[in-house]
């Protein structure tokens, strides 16, 4: 994989931060070029918070309006993090991608704005989002969590774009490496793309003769009331074990 840095420009003193994010992607590349043999999606997921000096980090991919999956987390905390936001299409990664900006709530425990009704998960005090784009291509995005509340300073956050654009680099490489439909086995090989939820969804499709996107709305509604994560329905409805009506 061949690394490209970035090349320097000057920017008016209203566009510092995205100086700093240029300067931090360079920086950060630079650092990580010896390692470039390792990369994958635990490994980011493991490096963002020796980086950014958060408590963990995903990284979820999307599509449309639609979380795909997750590609690595660095901890049992962010992989429920990435699960809770499969099963209520709701979260940091789901505001980044569709709003196409950074997303914070550097407390939850009293946010200035309430953002999610359902998504609440445990322990954690703050979380913050970035999304994976390249250009105008969006791919997903970045999730940190911290144990503790508070902002990020201006460097972590800095930190965590040119994280973030990396982990879109690299996603975007591995899939123009693979062949036509296929996924990547770079990314194949830390995700975890709830493949038993598209099945579930595509047998209710048929069942009820709806689309697979009501099918899969009708999924995450019974899974959020009845207080369970999606997969686990979803294997339930492929063992034939549960039948939507």
């Amino acid at each position: 994989m061949e690394l490209v840095l970035p090349t320097a420009r000057r920017v008016p003193a209203w566009d510092r931060a995205a100086d700093m994010a240029e300067d931090g992607l360079r920086r950060r590349l630079a650092e990580l070029s010896a390692w470039e043999g390792a990369w994958s999606a635990a490994w980011l997921c493991a490096v963002c918070p020796q980086i950014t000096g958060v408590s963990g980090a995903g990284i979820m991919l999307m599509s449309g309006d639609v979380p795909r999956g997750s590609v690595g987390t660095s901890d049992e905390v962010s992989g429920l993090i990435e699960e809770l936001q499969y099963t209520l299409g709701e979260g940091p990664c789901v505001d980044a991608y569709q709003q196409d900006r950074v997303v914070a709530e550097p407390d939850l425990a009293d946010p200035v704005t309430r953002r999610w009704v359902a998504f609440t998960p445990p322990v954690l005090r703050a979380l913050f989002g970035f999304p994976l784009r390249i250009g105008t291509v969006r791919l997903g995005a970045l999730n940190l969590y911290r144990d503790r509340p508070g902002p990020l300073s201006g460097q972590q956050h800095a930190d965590a774009l040119a994280l973030a654009s990396m982990a879109a680099r690299w996603v975007l490489e591995a899939q123009a490496a693979a062949s036509s439909g296929a996924v990547p086995s770079q990314l194949e090989t830390d995700a975890d793309f709830r493949f038993v939820v598209h099945n579930a969804a595509g047998m209710i499709s048929v069942q009820q003769a709806i689309s697979v996107t009501d099918a899969l709305i009708r999924l995450r509604a019974y899974a959020f009331s009845h207080d369970r994560l999606l997969s686990e329905v979803a294997q339930d409805v492929v063992d034939r074990k549960l039948r939507l009506e």
